[in-house]
């Protein structure tokens, strides 16, 4: 749900803008934006950390953390529209194992989240930037595999979901090729909870391309 990162304004004005005072406290906002999160503040329990980078609407999120209370939940957008929805589903649902955070994607998982934290990462139709010149703008390609075997504990999971087929062989060459990962089936029941872009690819007859992938070891690099 990473789509129309295009128009989503620059890093740095999406710092520059803070978060009103008076938004509901699923929101985070880091006290730096240069130092590794301290996790122990986002969540009142030390529970296995499952993210979503690109949460949308946040309609796969809520419910996912709905039905998992033993893990917590990072949901992960730019645009600050998106995360207030997020939020107001998330306060009406109850969920104390919640929280979001606005930011770029890949910035986050390679500089603010700690090495070796988390359990899962779900990825789930990314922009395909689909012209060849624009194909370097993906967030899906080898350095991103790296940057996410650092995050992910051994034995940890990534989750994408996309409907371009050429972006798909690219993330299936992406992780095939690197060392540090196994391809994994993604679990029907995790399948079945589907995002708001999917029902609406699903409604116009365009499949769901899915993958997962498994971090077998210590990554070469950290």
């Amino acid at each position: 749900m990473l789509r129309h990162e295009s128009m989503i304004p620059p890093l740095a004005d999406a710092i520059a803008r803070p978060i009103a005072e008076s938004t509901p406290a699923l929101i985070y906002r880091p006290d730096s934006y240069f130092e590794r999160l301290d996790l122990s503040r986002l969540f009142a329990s030390n529970r296995p950390l499952v993210i979503e980078l690109g949460s949308g609407d946040g309609s796969f999120l809520v419910e996912y953390a709905r039905l998992n209370p033993e893990k917590n939940f990072l949901g992960v957008e730019r645009l600050l529209g998106r995360l207030r929805k997020i939020e107001r589903k998330g306060l009406r649902a109850g969920l104390t194992n919640l929280r979001l955070i606005r930011i770029e994607a890949s910035y986050l998982i390679q500089y603010l989240i700690p090495a070796e934290s988390v359990i899962a990462l779900h990825v789930y139709f990314p922009d395909p930037w689909p012209k060849r010149k624009h194909r370097k703008h993906r967030l899906v390609n080898s350095s991103f595999a790296q940057l996410v075997g650092n995050v992910l504990l051994p034995g940890g999971d990534i989750y994408l979901r996309t409907d371009d087929a050429d972006y798909f062989a690219q993330v299936q060459q992406v992780f095939s090729s690197n060392e540090i990962f196994r391809p994994v089936p993604t679990p029907e029941p995790l399948a079945m909870l589907t995002t708001d872009f999917e029902r609406d690819f699903q409604a116009r007859g365009i499949p769901t391309l899915r993958a997962a992938y498994q971090r077998k070891h210590r990554p070469t690099h950290q």
